[in-house]
């Protein structure tokens, strides 16, 4: 038994982990006296990747290019594949994956299976859109073929259906042209909320990629916009990042009410006047990767991350009344993200991304303190019919998930017997 925390580091809990490969039958591999659970890099910030005394069937040795189409851009790999590693085959030969979430450090079959999303939800949808097909095992040794057009409902259970429907082994995607890995952007101030919206709305037609740094204690939500499009092809030399690892794990978060501020008004004072700009793609959709071992910051108790998503037309009201309780708890985060989603529907039963709004933010451990706030912006959350996005989730009640996800009875009969989560056994009873 090892002990194995996700990356909020909430907990450390006792697991069996086994390691699967090609070198058996994957059906064979499955069988367990206990229910088990795929788990890829970890960097699911709650409970979804965990499965306290039961089983992980870790997928990272299965990671290699199985076939790559260089005229079509259809990459066909394991579902251990790390993003980076295909970002960094692709882009060179002209392609690149049309979504990804803002840490690269991510499995396939994770991003699969949470669905995950982008800087250009608006542009493109989530990840699931892109994934032409996938193999899916089943504990009971059943292998599933399915995609979009092929078992179009058990795809739909698969994409963002969090490990439960059987193991993706392997999984076909459609990558995207691109010139090169450089980015054209432009960093824009904002005041408050309605110039935040106003700013949205002006951007998706023309801007593929748009986000947005909030201060999440400034009260009137002040912040910076950042939209993007991939830049003409041209040479110029790659960037010398060099990663810094968080060395240690400080007694106490170094995330306070004091820190937050003085950060907050400095981040905000030295970008605000970055206007146009020429970037990196690592450096604009991943900013935190050169920081290793980031988690470590928030101290021994770990920290929570609250991602949730609300209608459009309750989003300025909704995200104003979230702004208001987390700046009066003098909690929060040095990077919380304010950015739109596209209106288009998700491809998976679960999928956590809808129209609307969504703001994401971290928050030290500091128990019932911390809970009590929670449980204040799920009042919220609920009144504008929001959901909470569970890749990111330790602790979302019950009655808000079933409310959040009207699909959920229709993808439990898709749920393979044999697999269990602390997600699945909190939020689904098993």
């Amino acid at each position: 038994m090892v002990a194995v925390s996700s990356w909020g580091r909430l907990s450390r809990d006792e697991h069996e982990v086994r390691f699967l490969s090609d070198a058996a039958p994957f059906a064979a591999q499955l069988r367990s006296g206990t229910p088990g659970l795929a788990r890829g890099l970890g960097r699911s910030y709650g409970d979804v990747c965990l499965n306290p005394g039961g089983v992980l069937w870790q997928t990272t040795a299965l990671d290699r290019f199985l076939a790559f189409d260089e005229a079509t851009g259809r990459l066909v790999c394991d579902a251990g594949m790390r993003l980076r590693d295909i970002q960094r085959m692709a882009i060179p030969r002209g392609w690149i994956l049309p979504v990804t979430p803002g840490t690269q450090m991510v499995t396939v079959g994770g991003a699969i299976a949470n669905d995950v999303h982008g800087k250009n939800h608006h542009a493109v949808g989530s990840f699931g859109d892109h994934v032409r097909r996938l193999s899916l095992v089943r504990t009971d040794g059943s292998v599933i073929e399915c995609g979009p057009d092929l078992a179009p409902q058990w795809f739909a259970a698969t994409v963002g259906g969090l490990g439960l429907t059987g193991v993706i082994t392997c999984a076909e995607i459609q990558l995207r042209r691109v010139a090169g890995p450089w980015l054209d952007t432009e960093t824009i101030p904002y005041a408050n909320l309605d110039e935040f919206f106003a700013l949205a709305d002006a951007s998706e037609a023309e801007w593929e990629y748009t986000v947005s740094w909030i201060d999440c204690l400034s009260g009137k939500g002040r912040g910076l916009f950042m939209r993007a499009n991939a830049a003409a092809a041209g040479t110029r030399p790659e960037p010398k990042a060099r990663a810094r690892t968080m060395p240690f794990t400080p007694p106490v978060s170094l995330v306070n009410g004091l820190s937050l501020r003085l950060f907050n008004t400095a981040y905000f004072q030295a970008h605000k006047r970055d206007g146009r700009a020429l970037a990196h793609y690592e450096s604009f959709f991943y900013p935190l990767d050169n920081l290793l071992e980031w988690n470590r910051m928030y101290g021994p108790k770990g920290f929570y991350q609250y991602q949730s998503v609300v209608p459009r037309a309750a989003g300025r009201d909704a995200v104003q009344a979230m702004l208001k309780e987390i700046a009066r708890s003098g909690d929060g985060s040095f990077l919380a993200v304010l950015k739109t989603f596209g209106d288009r529907a998700s491809p998976g039963m679960l999928s956590f991304a809808q129209p609307g709004v969504t703001l994401a933010l971290d928050f030290p451990n500091h128990g019932e303190r911390t809970h009590a706030l929670f449980e204040r912006l799920d009042a919220v959350v609920r009144e504008a019919g929001g959901r909470i996005y569970m890749a990111k989730d330790a602790r979302m009640p019950r009655a808000l998930f079933e409310a959040g996800y009207p699909r959920l009875h229709e993808f439990l009969g898709y749920r393979d017997p044999g697999i269990s989560s602390a997600l699945s056994r909190r939020l689904m009873g098993a």
